[in-house]
């Protein structure tokens, strides 16, 4: 009676989970008046319109206007507590927005939760690793390509050869992210004995399996030596010639950034300071004056 008990069990898990995906799959089909979507090849990838978030009294976000195009690498750049992580969070719905809206390709995406906007194309990474620790290298990338892979409740149960077929893709696909990052050779290793930077790649590994438009990279670089980061600059580039991405990247190596984005967008105390190229943001005195203090007319002449 356990065994009988524990395949029932197994099953209708089985069934809320497929029912869960095709809800959601409806929800991206619908057509409901608060989608404006269009087919304008201009139209941005990634908008926030007047985007705030408060907590309690205190604003972490206040108005913030951001547009990414297609194709293109944003940096986000700002002194520690200017609202970076929380700008993140509220682009994928694990916090909603206290006033303004979120929009993808033109819709509204405001507020859905995570497993929704992963689905509709928008994937990240995390300021503190997140892995599955005890599963292998390899199985950390085959759970994120579940997402983009349909199993009917028949094929799962029986296991039917159609079912066979999908999983060897499934290990085939998830093998070429991991050669492209480097950890082909780690596959069958639990993630959690990785050397940190390499965790760190296989972070982007598995949300890159998520077959996204739009991928976020919170503070790739971190703990990485400048070897390190050096190889981290030429994957990116790649993977967005590859899997034609739009990135926004949160970091705090200035190398970095100013060496891979076309945009960089500087957040102060929660507010937007200054938008622009990486000469123009290098040379902006706002943006000196909140990483190195104002200088005072004693300085300034000294220096002079």
């Amino acid at each position: 009676m356990c065994i009988l008990a524990q395949v029932l069990n197994s099953g209708l898990e089985l069934v809320l989970l497929l029912i869960r995906r095709e809800l959601i799959d409806l929800y991206q089909q619908s057509d409901n008046g608060s989608y404006t979507m269009t087919d304008s090849p201009a139209q941005p990838v990634l908008q926030t319109q007047g985007m705030s978030k408060s907590f309690r009294g205190l604003q972490a976000l206040q108005d913030i206007n951001l547009t990414l195009h297609p194709g293109e690498i944003m940096g986000v750049i700002g002194p520690n507590g200017a609202g970076k992580t929380t700008f993140f969070n509220c682009l994928t719905g694990y916090l909603r927005p206290s006033a303004g809206k979120v929009l993808f390709k033109g819709r509204d995406i405001t507020g859905q939760h995570p497993p929704v906007v992963a689905r509709l194309g928008i994937a990240r990474t995390f300021q503190n690793i997140r892995l599955f620790g005890a599963l292998s290298v390899l199985d950390n990338v085959r759970v994120a390509q579940q997402l983009r892979t349909q199993f009917s409740l028949i094929e799962v149960l029986t296991t039917l050869p159609s079912f066979s077929c999908k999983e060897r893709a499934l290990v085939e696909a998830a093998r070429a992210h991991l050669d492209l990052f480097g950890l082909a050779d780690d596959a069958d290793r639990e993630a959690m004995n990785l050397p940190y930077g390499a965790q760190r790649r296989l972070e982007i590994a598995r949300a890159l399996a998520t077959g996204p438009d739009v991928l976020l990279l919170d503070e790739p670089a971190a703990g990485m030596n400048a070897s390190e980061t050096d190889t981290l600059h030429q994957m990116i580039l790649q993977m967005r010639e590859r899997f034609k991405l739009s990135i926004i990247m949160v970091e705090h190596d200035m190398r970095l950034i100013m060496g891979l984005c076309e945009r960089i967008t500087v957040l102060n105390y929660g507010r937007v300071l200054a938008v622009g190229k990486p000469d123009e943001i290098r040379q902006n005195e706002a943006v000196i004056e909140s990483y190195l203090g104002k200088r005072s007319k004693k300085t300034a002449k000294s220096g002079s």
